[in-house]
């Protein structure tokens, strides 16, 4: 092997290596907070959430979350919403 071909493939290898590392643990982020999800979906800033603010898993479980069905979510009822009950990945 020539000189070129060891330096290629020892800086392939190292990419490789960095990347992965990257991947496992850089790119989880925390849940939102009851207070970023209100900034981020009360549209008409009056506080609560309603089923045409919301999106995905709230807007999925908005009656189950809607304790006082009163057709809107407030911060109570967000911070009070079931956990997901799916497995999270573990750690390696």
């Amino acid at each position: 092997m020539n000189t070129k071909t060891i330096l290629l493939s020892i800086s392939a290898i190292v990419l490789f290596a960095i990347s992965g590392s990257a991947q496992q643990s850089g790119n989880r982020k925390a849940p939102p907070s009851v207070d970023e999800i209100f900034e981020e979906l009360d549209a008409d800033e009056d506080g609560l959430l309603s089923k045409e603010e919301v999106k995905g898993p709230l807007k999925d479980m908005f009656d189950e979350i809607d304790e006082d069905e009163d057709g809107f979510l407030s911060k109570e009822e967000i911070e009070n919403m079931p956990k997901p009950k799916g497995k999270r990945p573990q750690r390696s």
